[in-house]
């Protein structure tokens, strides 16, 4: 049977060369590494979603209890599911995607192509504070990956295919079709050419189009801008895209620890035990970072704080602005932490839907607290704000400022928001590089680059790549 299926293989390939001229054929392949990108995605979000509905929509008498169980729960499943049905480490990350590019010609491992279906949808389901963003576009990517060696497609175009895998998971993901492009371009440091531009707008439109079919017109972010630019609020903007670049030193820095006191301090179940208690007391205090978040995200968007906040221990008075601003800070700086537990724990997700949620918090809280001082006679945008909050750190964390503007500015059909975006991103962007001048994926590449030596390898078996 295998032996029919590789003549036929044969045949087929030779008929091509015959046939359709590379190029051409380069087209159609990703289109279709586009829509099996866009299937992805759709799987995993569904998958993800479905397993918040049943735990999130219970009787508020058991919420906090399910809040302490189920992220625990989530990270102990994904082991076991590592362990026993996958048997292999599961790097399902973007740093992996890296990693295959700049080490392995683009070869990635067959079985990443289902691992982040098991894994990143028990992990944020169950309440893991984490993104589907990094394990759908190394899902995409392995599978642009096997593709091409099925193929019998060259090293660059292996690699162009895995960046069609990356734009097409992205747009998927935000129904953002140029920013997705940017992304690939960006992160994965493609060749922008006209060769390589074609195929990337083909996967991204070709995903876009998949997940119309699942999801139709919605979207993560559904916000439209109602609050024009004012030109005498330039300069919050600067001081803001200085605090986000700050904010986005902090985010690395405190990831970095946290990932290293794991990896170093404790072993095995060690890790599994601390991390996730921790992060179980963390969100049953703060319930907002349960998740992605991008339900905050929209509930901050529409400043409706009772929803965004959600109820706990800390929250007595949504009436009284400084308690808001003081809950909005606790989202800002335990959004990395509980972030960094579920990594350190053993669960798989990725930092882009955090930094988002961070980013949201931060600049929302800016405005609050600019309008509660009364420093301005017109009030700035908080809406705005928590837009352009959400593109700096998104800037600052993965050293991508194009992907922040034309995220944000996409997402919500904000181009007039266009002066003050490329500010904060361009800001954010050079002083956290000042700072940090490696980024969370390539710091995690850094480290596989340089594999410890053997006695200290054995401690290094399950490393987990983020995205």
């Amino acid at each position: 049977m295998q032996l029919q299926g590789n003549l036929t293989l044969k045949k087929f390939l030779i008929w091509r060369i015959k046939h359709i001229p590379n190029k051409q054929f380069i087209h159609f392949v990703s289109i279709v590494v586009g829509v099996l990108s866009g299937l992805l995605a759709a799987v995993i979000k569904n998958t993800t979603y479905f397993f918040q509905q049943q735990i999130t929509n219970v009787n508020i008498e058991y919420q906090s209890l399910f809040y302490f169980i189920f992220p625990i729960l989530g990270i102990l499943l994904t082991l076991a599911i590592i362990r026993y049905g996958i048997k292999k480490p599961v790097n399902h990350g973007i740093p992996s995607v890296l990693y295959a590019l700049s080490k392995r010609k683009g070869i990635m491992p067959a079985y990443q192509m289902f691992a982040s279906v098991f894994t990143a949808p028990i992990t944020i389901g169950f309440g893991g504070s984490a993104g589907l963003e990094g394990p759908t576009v190394s899902g995409g990517a392995s599978i642009a990956s096997n593709l091409s060696r099925l193929l019998h497609l060259n090293q660059a175009t292996r690699s162009l295919l895995i960046g069609c895998a990356a734009a097409g998971a992205m747009s998927a993901i935000f129904k953002a079709p140029i920013a997705a492009i940017i992304f690939a371009i960006e992160v994965f440091s493609l060749d922008l050419t006209l060769a390589s531009l074609l195929p990337l707008l083909f996967a991204s439109i070709s995903a876009l189009l998949t997940t119309y079919f699942f999801f139709g017109s919605t979207q993560l972010l559904p916000f439209e801008l109602k609050d024009v630019f004012n030109l005498n609020h330039l300069g919050y903007y600067m001081i803001f895209g200085i605090i986000a670049g700050l904010g986005s030193v902090y985010f690395t820095k405190m990831y970095l620890w946290i990932e290293r006191f794991f990896e170093v301090q404790l072993k095995g179940y060690q890790r599994v035990i601390l991390g996730g208690v921790c992060l179980s007391i963390l969100i049953v205090l703060i319930p907002p970072l349960y998740g992605e978040g991008f339900e905050t995200i929209n509930n901050l968007l529409r400043e409706d704080y009772l929803a965004a906040i959600g109820t706990s221990v800390f929250i007595k008075d949504f009436d009284q602005t400084w308690t808001v601003i003081f809950l909005l800070l606790g989202l800002v700086f335990f959004k990395v932490i509980a972030t960094s537990l579920t990594f350190g724990a053993g669960g798989k997700g990725g930092v882009f839907a955090p930094s988002l949620f961070m980013g949201s918090a931060l600049g929302h809280v800016f405005a609050k607290i600019i309008n509660a001082l009364g420093i301005t006679s017109i009030p700035i945008s908080v809406s705005n704000f928590t837009l352009v909050g959400m593109a700096g750190m998104i800037a600052g964390i993965l050293h991508a400022p194009l992907t922040a503007i034309f995220l944000i500015a996409e997402l919500t059909g904000g181009y007039t928001l266009f002066l003050p975006l490329m500010i904060t991103a361009s800001l954010a962007f050079a002083i956290s590089k000042y700072f940090v001048p490696t980024t969370i994926y390539t710091t995690d590449l850094v480290k596989k680059r340089c594999p410890p030596n053997p006695r200290q390898r054995r401690h290094h078996t399950h490393p987990n790549a983020i995205g």
